[in-house]
């Protein structure tokens, strides 16, 4: 990887052609400043990159290199396309209506095919891998960090669309056993060294469905952070969860809690879980 003599953040804009989702893929990749003295890197991909630039990232990622804030991390955005109620979501169960059914080839473009990719290209001694996403990206995001911890170990969901459920409203749904990243994380078992990033705002949307005073975005959020710490998650060290009171369901918002999150994934007192 190319050393830079300067705090800088240098984007590289390129297309990769996907056999598992059968079309081109645009991705950024966000290079460290990287000297003479540093070791490998860490790896962070981020579904809706097309959202990064909103919120100049960038510029974001160059302030937090000048003030010696975290350590290199090299961050991939992944465009999404006009499919993505389909390509995001759970990989192995679609929602009610029959969407994320080509979220398993998402999940498989970016294991088997980006993934090896920046290995080969950037650097194949990653101090560590994370995922994260906004909204729907953030389910997929853990979705996919939860099945396979081999590759990741950290995740972090903006605003997650964790209300992704097997059965509709009308249609006799229960809270217990209908949202599905709930479920999926209820009946697995506690994996070593995964870390969890959750941000909602009390803005994200209006909706309470169960009629208890706290919209769903952050009821949902609480609800798996609850599923997390009865398989042995810790919150407050293996979870970091931040609510924000004037936070939207926006890209405005999402930039807002970025610097907080790559300083707990990244900060230079944080020590790499692998």
């Amino acid at each position: 990887m190319q050393r830079l003599k300067q705090v800088s953040v240098p984007v590289q804009n390129l297309i990769r052609h996907s056999t598992h989702l059968d079309r081109d893929v645009l991705i950024d990749i966000y290079l460290p400043p990287l000297s003479p003295d540093d070791k490998a890197v860490s790896l962070l991909l981020i579904n809706d990159g097309q959202d990064l630039p909103k919120f100049h990232f960038d510029q974001l990622l160059a302030e937090l290199y000048e003030q010696k804030a975290i350590e290199p991390v090299l961050c991939v955005g992944i465009h999404c396309s006009a499919d993505r109620k389909m390509e995001y979501g759970t990989a192995n169960v679609l929602d009610y209506k029959g969407r994320g059914a080509k979220a398993r080839s998402h999940q498989q473009f970016v294991l088997n095919e980006l993934l090896p990719y920046i290995i080969e290209n950037f650097g194949n001694d990653f101090k560590e891998k994370a995922y994260a996403g906004f909204s729907l990206g953030g389910l997929s995001a853990i979705d996919t960090v939860w099945h396979y911890p081999e590759y990741f170990s950290k995740a972090a969901v903006f605003s997650g669309s964790l209300w992704w459920r097997s059965n509709d409203l009308q249609n006799g749904y229960n809270e217990n056993t209908d949202r599905i990243i709930h479920k999926l994380i209820r009946e697995g078992s506690y994996k070593p060294g995964l870390k969890f990033y959750f941000t909602t705002g009390s803005l994200d949307e209006k909706m309470d469905r169960n009629n208890n005073g706290v919209i769903d975005s952050i009821d949902d959020t609480l609800g798996l952070i609850e599923e997390l710490e009865k398989i042995g998650y810790r919150n407050g060290t293996d979870i970091r969860y931040i609510n924000y009171e004037d936070g939207k369901h926006d890209v405005k918002t999402w930039g807002k809690a970025m610097p907080d999150f790559l300083k707990w994934g990244w900060g230079k007192s944080v020590v790499s879980s692998q």
